[in-house]
């Protein structure tokens, strides 16, 4: 196995967290009464259980590198979640930024900023 990095991000409830990502294409590969893994494709992303987790103050977030980037962002508006601004979960549309690099961004329920990131 190559060398990889996998983000450990803080969710208030593993069964939520699980439906969640399952509603928007990720499987769950792993669980035990603190920990879930979640994996779509390459994707993959660990979470921790932290009640005390508050959507409206975490700072918590991570990339993920996808090389279809508007492939998973129409899949997850497929999957029903909003344009918006406001609440949880929300998506923010693609574009491209200061970096030059092309990024959109999904927020989940829990408050976490995964930034989807067009690889070069």
């Amino acid at each position: 196995m190559a060398d990889h990095a996998t983000p450990n991000l803080p969710c208030r409830d593993l069964d939520a967290t699980a439906a969640f990502f399952g509603s928007i294409g990720f499987a769950e590969t792993y669980r035990n009464p603190g920990w879930l893994i979640v994996e779509r494709g390459g994707l993959k992303v660990e979470f921790f259980r932290d009640p005390t987790t508050d959507p409206t103050t975490t700072s918590a977030g991570c990339c993920l590198r996808v090389d279809d980037l508007d492939g998973l962002y129409a899949a997850l508006l497929a999957a029903g979640l909003p344009e918006t601004h406001l609440g949880w979960p929300r998506l923010h549309p693609p574009q491209v930024e200061a970096s030059g690099m092309r990024i959109g961004h999904l927020v989940d329920p829990d408050g976490n900023q995964l930034r989807l990131v067009q690889n070069p």
